[in-house]
């Protein structure tokens, strides 16, 4: 195990996490997290193709105790993995965002705040010290874009994160049956599933009616659900392109990061205006159901651009093995959501912690188990390579 750290051994995995979730968890919630888009072709995919990478181990080389410590824009983690940005989260379990900043920052991990959670920019960056990042979904006025990086900044934000792959919704059958599209609504059916899950209730009393944190000051007081439908729609700007990038780059004054890119095109077209960093994703198998497995965009994306600049990956990684399956493909970084989400529902306040230990345990078993003295260093142990 790693250290002093939380680790509950009833629990020695994401699967297991992923069980108790579901039965602590309202269904509607549960499945908000766990789905993807249309018939979830590309969300199995994503973990499927993933684990086809295997990894060569050298056994009777000399062996150096491996080391999980990882610098990443000038700072040094203690693995190379972080916490993705999800949106709604305390919708799924009551607090989640700060339950899970809280544990990036114990075990010196990135956390990447959504502009669409339920936690605000200024009480994320006083649990993180200021050393969490910011994902921005794209204001259509450039006033809030510029109102949200102010507070990032002057708040100790050092990276922000630009999604480039919601030009669209998603469309999510199960979301759209539970009323869980814009604007939500509350169906008798998920009234019951709430009853039948108290610890997820007395919490959500507890905390409060999740809502978009960062965006309540730009949101009229007694906003209905239906008004505030209409007030994302208007509000957020979905497409990215070049020149709306350009004018990010010109705004923001630290790392700038693109997530959500699958193509040569879009990551040639952000090195040449300067981003600093790209995270290869497709949303988790959210967004568009007739896509590539992310690992192999990974592969293909690293074939030019590792060295030039940063290269992380997320969707369909679930725990360890997986993030060293990614490194043994080109990635320099990953992060997982769902898994960090799983401990969360399963454990409540210490599911932050136990995940990011059962990660770091996972993958250091892996490196010893190859030989490998650093995450870095997976490349080499790729059998496809």
């Amino acid at each position: 195990m790693i250290g002093d750290f939380y680790f509950n051994r009833n629990y020695p995995s994401v699967s297991l996490l992923r069980e108790r979730a579901k039965y602590k968890m309202p269904r509607f919630a549960f499945e908000y997290l766990d789905g993807g888009c249309n018939d979830d072709v590309n969300l199995r995919k994503n973990t499927a193709v993933l684990r086809e990478v295997e990894l060569k181990p050298q056994y009777l080389q000399e062996f150096t105790p491996p080391e999980l410590t990882t610098t990443l824009f000038g700072k040094s983690y203690s693995a190379p993995f972080g916490i993705a940005p999800v949106g709604l989260q305390g919708l799924m379990w009551p607090n989640a965002p700060e339950i899970l900043a809280k544990a990036a920052f114990k075990h010196n991990i990135p956390f990447i705040l959504s502009t669409v959670t339920t936690s605000n920019i200024e009480r994320i960056a006083q649990l993180t010290e200021g050393e969490a990042w910011f994902q921005l979904y794209h204001p259509a006025q450039e006033t809030l874009t510029k109102d949200l990086l102010r507070r990032a900044s002057e708040t100790g934000y050092k990276v922000l994160v630009i999604i480039a792959d919601v030009p669209s919704f998603g469309f999510r059958p199960r979301d759209i049956k539970n009323g869980l599209s814009m604007p939500p609504k509350m169906t008798l059916s998920n009234i019951l599933d709430m009853f039948q899950c108290p610890e997820w209730c007395v919490k959500t009393l507890l905390h409060g009616k999740p809502e978009f944190a960062s965006l309540k000051p730009y949101i009229k007081k007694g906003t209905s659900m239906k008004a505030l439908g209409k007030f994302m729609d208007a509000t957020f700007e979905g497409r990215l392109s070049i020149e709306k990038l350009k004018r990010l780059r010109e705004l923001w004054p630290h790392k700038l990061v693109l997530k959500g890119v699958e193509s040569l095109a879009d990551v040639e077209a952000a090195h040449s205006i300067g981003i600093d960093g790209v995270i290869v994703s497709n949303h988790g198998g959210r967004q568009h159901d007739a896509g590539e497995a992310t690992v192999s965009a990974l592969k293909r994306i690293s074939k030019s651009y590792k060295g030039k600049l940063t290269l992380m990956m997320d969707s369909g990684i679930r725990g360890g093995a997986d993030v060293g399956r990614a490194m043994a493909s080109g990635a320099d970084f990953t992060f997982l959501g769902r898994s960090f989400m799983y401990g969360v529902g399963a454990l409540g306040h210490k599911g932050g912690e136990h995940t990011t230990s059962l990660i770091k345990t996972e993958l250091l078993q892996q490196l010893e188990q190859l030989n490998c003295k650093h995450p870095s260093d997976l490349i080499r142990f790729n059998i496809g390579n």
